[in-house]
């Protein structure tokens, strides 16, 4: 009998992944929460049909080995791509602002009855990205080595 992998057995490896369905999708947002990135570092190729953000991404995955061996937690930069999107729209952002940073708080996929559907990247102070697209097809790829976080980030209820 298996059983579900834990955030831990990622190890020291580099995160490639890919999301094919919203089940699919809540592992990749619960990997970019807390992730933060610039404006100017979103890009959407209408032509190529996809949305890409550059982003540094808090590694949940080692936060308890972390904590295990004192150390302090790190962050990593990551590609987050989203591909089959039809239109992108933003709230709260301005994409003139390149030095804005967003904070990823989650991603998340309200779907239709063909597979289409409206995705979501909802991020602090009420700012979002949305995405119409014809299915769930998401990665997320680490890019670099990981390196020491300034801080752990808090969550206030």
């Amino acid at each position: 009998m298996s059983s579900d992998a834990t955030f831990e057995q990622g190890g020291e490896r580099a995160i490639r992944l890919r999301a094919e369905s919203s089940e699919d999708l809540t592992v990749i947002s619960s990997l970019v929460q807390d992730a933060v990135g610039k404006t100017g570092n979103v890009h959407y190729a209408p032509r190529r049909r996809r949305l890409s953000l550059l982003l540094y991404r808090f590694r949940w995955e080692d936060k308890p080995r972390a904590d295990r061996e004192k150390r302090t937690p790190e962050r990593v930069a990551a590609a987050l791509t989203i591909d089959d999107c039809i239109r992108v729209r933003s709230a709260k952002i301005d994409p003139r602002d390149r030095e804005k940073v967003l904070n990823l708080l989650s991603l998340s996929f309200d779907g239709g009855e063909d597979g289409t559907g409206l995705l979501t990247l909802t991020c602090s102070a009420g700012a979002s990205l949305q995405a119409q697209v014809e299915c769930v097809n998401v990665g997320l790829v680490d890019l670099t080595r990981p390196w020491a976080a300034g801080g752990t980030p808090q969550h206030f209820g």
